[in-house]
């Protein structure tokens, strides 16, 4: 299974970025007229948070990149054994292709107010239908289900370190778009917050 996992890992991470970042980005943007990655470039915490994103983002490609050079020697580096099994892994695999269909259905269904980051700027359509139905924040629900799926596959500790990291910065960004849609949609989306679950509504 060592060489499975040694082209599906890199494989998948690409994929994940080309259709749910970048292809995602062009195609609104080309509906919007604007770019909807939005971070901003000050010095705010907030435009802290977007550039570890970003960090993290690079270190977790820069991971599977010498995952797929050096399969054997990474996992036998910071292994975490009683992980190390087949079953675990398929598991993993299955979490992982689950997460890439579920987020890519997430940003479909929000059509034009697809964003990465906040855009102070305009007043975008708070989404309540489809996956949103059972989760207010089903694209970082996806994202992070993907670094477990990863962290299973493959269970090393920087794997562990990058589901960690990866969901803390996850958690601080969801409570900030949280601050921003209280603002921007008022008691449309504080009614919608009792209703529905932040990650994953199990009713």
């Amino acid at each position: 299974m060592t060489d499975y996992i040694r082209f599906f890992i890199p494989a998948y991470f690409i994929l994940f970025f080309v259709i749910a970042f970048l292809g995602i980005s062009i195609k609104v943007a080309r509906r919007i007229g604007k770019n909807p990655i939005v971070f901003p470039k000050d010095d705010t915490a907030y435009a802290c948070i977007g550039r570890y994103f970003k960090i993290t983002l690079l270190t977790l490609f820069g991971y599977t990149v010498i995952i797929a050079w050096i399969p054997d020697q990474m996992q036998q580096s910071c292994i975490i054994s009683f992980l190390n099994i087949p079953i675990v892994k398929y598991i993993g695999i299955a979490l992982m292709i689950s997460a890439l269909i579920w987020t890519v259905t997430a940003q479909v269904q929000m059509k034009d107010s697809w964003r990465i980051g906040i855009d102070q700027d305009a007043k975008t359509r708070l989404i309540i239908h489809g996956l949103f139905r059972f989760s207010r924040n089903p694209i970082f629900l996806g994202m992070t289900v993907s670094l477990v799926g990863f962290f299973l596959l493959f269970p090393t500790l920087i794997a562990f370190l990058f589901l960690t990291t990866g969901s803390l910065l996850m958690q601080i960004q969801i409570r900030l778009e949280e601050e921003y849609l209280v603002k921007q949609h008022g008691q449309i989306y504080l009614a919608y917050k009792k209703r529905v679950a932040r990650m994953l509504s199990l009713y």
